[in-house]
C-alpha cells in the first residue's frame, strides 16, 4: 500500500498511519515522549478492548433513519485535507517560556495518545467484525482520529519529537471494558472534547492576542469530528432501552459521568500555565466545560450531575488536592513516601464518593437524540 503524501488526506486508518510512520525516519524519535504516552494512571489516556462480537450484533433497526444520515454525513468527508499545516501555521517554539513549553508539550502528549486510543479501538472493531453497520461506522471514525492524532504529531516534531504510534499500538496495556462501558465512557469523551475544544476555539476568537501557538485555528473542525463521534454513540445506546434506562446501568452512567468529570478538573487544574498563557481561568473553564457537556448529555442520559450543588466545587478541589500529594510521595521513598500516597488515595477516594452521593437532576430523553454543533 502507498501511504498518501499527508495523513490529512487519508481514507483509512491504516493509510493515515502508514503516512506517519514514513515521516519518522525523517525526525527525532523521543523516547521521553513515548514513555509519557505509555503510562497508566487514572489521569492518562488508556487504550481499550472489548467484547468486539457483543458489539458486532448491535441491531440499528431502531434507530435506522438518524444511523444512515449520520454515515452519509461522515462518508461526505468534509474535513478531509484540514489537518495539515497551511500558510497560517506560524509556530514559535524557540520563543516560548520553558515552563510553559513542557505544559504544552504535555497537553498535545496526552491529546495526541487520547485521540490515537480512539483510533485503535475502532480500527480493532473495524477489523474483527461482520456487521456492515457497525464496521463501516468504525472505519470511518478510525480514520477521523488516526488524522487527528497525525496532525499533533506534526505539531510535536517542530519541537523536536513525536509520539511513536506504532510503537504504542504493540506495547501500551490495554484495559478491557465491556461494550456498555465503552459506550458511557467513549460517548462521554467525545462529547467532552468537544466541548472542550469549542470553548478554547470560540475563546481564542475573542482573544486572538492569546492564540500563543497555531494548532488552535483548526480546533472548530477538529471538534465536530468529535461531535458526530459522539452522535454515533448516542444512537448506539439508543438502540438498547436497558443502556440507559435501567437502574444499574443509570448508576453505571452516573459513575463515568463523575469520572470523567473529576479526572478533566483534576488534569486541567495540572496546567496552570497553559490556561493562564490562552487567558483562561481555570476553574470557569472547567464548569464552562461540564455545563456545555451536561447540556449535550440530554439527549441520551436520563438525568445530568448538579454542578452547582454545594459539595460539587469543594470535593472537585479536595481530589485536585489529593492527586498532587500522590504525585509528590510516587517520588519519596520509603514509608513516609508509601503513608503519604495511601493517605493522598483515601482523601481523594473520600471526596469522589461525596460528589458521586450528589442527587442528580432527572431529564426526559427525546424520541430521537440527534443534535447539531451549537457552541
Amino acid at each position: 500500500m502507498n501511504a498518501p503524501k499527508h495523513s490529512a488526506y487519508a481514507d483509512t486508518a491504516e493509510e493515515a498511519i502508514a503516512a506517519q510512520d514514513a515521516l519518522d525516519g525523517q525526525t527525532m524519535t523521543s523516547e521521553m515522549a513515548t514513555e509519557v504516552a505509555m503510562q497508566n494512571t487514572l489521569l492518562t489516556p488508556r487504550f481499550y478492548t472489548t467484547d468486539f462480537a457483543e458489539m458486532d450484533s448491535i441491531d440499528v433497526s431502531p434507530v435506522r433513519k438518524d444511523w444512515d444520515n449520520l454515515i452519509a454525513g461522515m462518508k461526505a468527508d468534509p474535513n478531509k485535507g484540514h489537518f495539515k499545516k497551511t500558510d497560517e501555521w506560524e509556530a514559535n517554539w524557540e520563543g516560548m517560556d520553558p515552563a510553559l513549553k513542557a505544559e504544552f508539550i504535555d497537553f498535545l502528549i496526552s491529546s495526541c495518545t487520547a485521540e490515537f486510543s480512539g483510533c485503535v479501538l475502532y480500527k480493532e472493531m473495524k477489523r474483527r467484525g461482520s456487521n456492515t453497520d457497525i464496521t463501516t461506522l468504525f472505519q470511518l471514525m478510525a480514520r477521523d482520529e488516526a488524522r487527528h492524532a497525525g496532525f499533533i504529531n506534526d505539531a510535536l516534531r517542530e519541537a523536536g519529537i513525536r509520539v511513536n504510534l506504532g510503537f504504542l499500538t504493540q506495547q501500551k496495556k490495554y484495559t478491557y471494558f465491556r461494550p456498555k462501558f465503552i459506550y458511557y465512557a467513549t460517548y462521554l469523551s467525545e462529547k467532552i472534547g468537544y466541548a472542550r475544544y469549542i470553548t478554547i476555539f470560540r475563546h481564542l476568537e475573542a482573544h486572538p492576542d492569546k492564540r500563543f501557538h497555531p494548532i488552535f485555528q483548526w480546533f472548530r473542525e477538529w471538534c465536530n469530528d468529535e461531535f458526530s463521534h459522539g452522535e454515533a454513540f448516542a444512537l448506539l445506546m439508543k438502540t438498547d432501552s436497558k443502556l440507559t434506562e435501567s437502574f444499574i446501568n443509570k448508576l453505571w452512567i452516573k459513575f463515568f459521568l463523575t469520572a470523567v468529570y473529576s479526572t478533566m478538573w483534576v488534569r486541567d487544574h495540572q496546567r496552570p500555565l497553559f490556561h493562564k498563557a490562552l487567558g483562561v481561568d481555570v476553574t470557569w473553564y472547567g464548569q464552562e466545560v461540564f455545563q456545555k457537556t451536561s447540556e449535550i448529555s440530554k439527549q441520551v442520559f436520563p438525568f445530568t450531575l448538579d454542578i452547582n450543588h454545594r459539595r460539587w466545587r469543594p470535593n472537585l478541589d479536595r481530589m485536585e488536592k489529593a492527586s498532587v500529594q500522590i504525585a509528590k510521595a510516587k517520588e519519596r521513598s520509603g514509608i513516609i513516601g508509601l503513608v503519604s500516597r495511601l493517605t493522598g488515595m483515601a482523601k481523594a477516594g473520600i471526596a469522589f464518593a461525596s460528589i458521586l452521593t450528589i442527587p442528580s437532576i432527572p431529564n426526559d430523553v427525546p424520541d430521537s437524540p440527534v443534535m447539531v454543533p451549537s457552541y
